[in-house]
C-alpha cells in the first residue's frame, strides 16, 4: 500500500500540515525529504531503512557525499538538498542570535554554539562578543586544538575583544567525545581569561561546553 492510500492523518506531509513538524517521527520527517519511495517500499519504509543503516538521523545528516549517495533512494541531488537545509538552519540560528536583541538566557547562545561546534572532529575555543546591552556583535573560533585539548592564549582573547569594542563575552569550546563535563583545565583557563578580561573591564557572562545533549553552563554551575 502506497502512502497515498493511507488515512490522511497518517500521511507524513498531511500530518505535518495539520499538527506541526514536532509531531512527526524521524522517519516521517525523512520521508518528506525523500519525497518518493522505490518499488515495493514507501518513502516511510525507505526512511526507516536509512535510519537503521546510518544509525540514526544525526549520522545521516553528517554523512559525506560518498556515504550518503551510496544508499538506495539517495543521490547527488538529495545530498545537495540536505546540505542546503543544514546551511539554512545555521543561518537561521545566526540571524536569531544577531537580530539586535540582548541575550537574556544561555539557551539562545547554546543553540547557536551547539550547531556551530558540536560536530567538529577537533576541539576548538570560540567567543561570542557582546555589547553593553548583551547584543551579539561578533562570533569567532579563536583557537583550534586536537581531540584532547586546545591551547588558549589570554593575550589573543584580549586583542579580539578590544578590536570589537566588546563589553562582555560568552566563551565556548566543544568536547568531540560528546561528554560535556568540565575538566580541571577548563576551569583553570576560564579563571585565567576572566582575570585577564577584568583588567580591561570586560565581563565573562558564561563559558559553555558543547557536547551531546544540552550545553553545560559554567554560570549555571557556579563555576564563574
Amino acid at each position: 500500500m502506497g502512502i497515498n492510500d493511507w488515512p490522511a492523518d497518517e500521511r507524513p506531509r498531511e500530518k505535518l500540515l495539520a499538527k506541526g513538524a514536532g509531531f512527526l517521527t524521524d522517519a516521517e520527517l525523512l520521508a518528506i525529504f525523500i519525497n518518493t519511495g522505490v518499488k515495493g517500499k514507501s518513502a516511510v519504509d525507505l526512511a526507516r531503512e536509512l535510519l537503521d543503516s546510518f544509525g540514526g538521523l544525526r549520522p545521516l545528516l553528517l554523512a559525506n557525499k560518498k556515504e550518503f549517495c551510496a544508499h538506495l533512494g539517495l543521490g547527488p541531488a538529495k545530498f545537495a538538498l540536505m546540505q542546503a537545509i543544514l546551511e539554512m538552519s545555521h543561518r537561521y540560528l545566526e540571524a536569531e542570535l544577531m537580530r539586535g536583541e540582548g541575550l537574556t538566557s544561555p539557551e539562545a547562545a547554546g543553540r547557536y554554539l551547539k550547531l556551530q561546534l558540536r560536530d567538529l572532529p577537533h576541539e576548538v575555543f570560540a567567543l561570542l562578543l557582546l555589547d553593553n546591552q548583551h547584543r551579539v556583535v561578533h562570533f569567532e573560533v579563536l583557537f583550534r586544538g586536537t581531540l584532547d585539548g586546545a591551547s588558549v592564549y589570554p593575550r589573543e582573547v584580549v586583542k579580539l575583544v578590544l578590536a570589537h569594542n566588546a563589553a562582555a563575552v560568552i566563551m565556548a569550546h566543544n568536547h568531540p567525545s560528546g561528554i560535556a563535563e568540565p575538566s580541571n583545565a577548563d576551569e583553570l583557563i576560564t579563571k585565567r581569561l576572566k582575570e585577564a578580561l577584568a583588567c580591561i573591564d570586560v565581563r565573562v557572562l558564561d563559558h559553555l561546553i558543547i557536547g551531546d545533549g544540552e550545553p553545560v553552563s559554567f554560570a549555571a554551575r557556579g563555576l564563574l
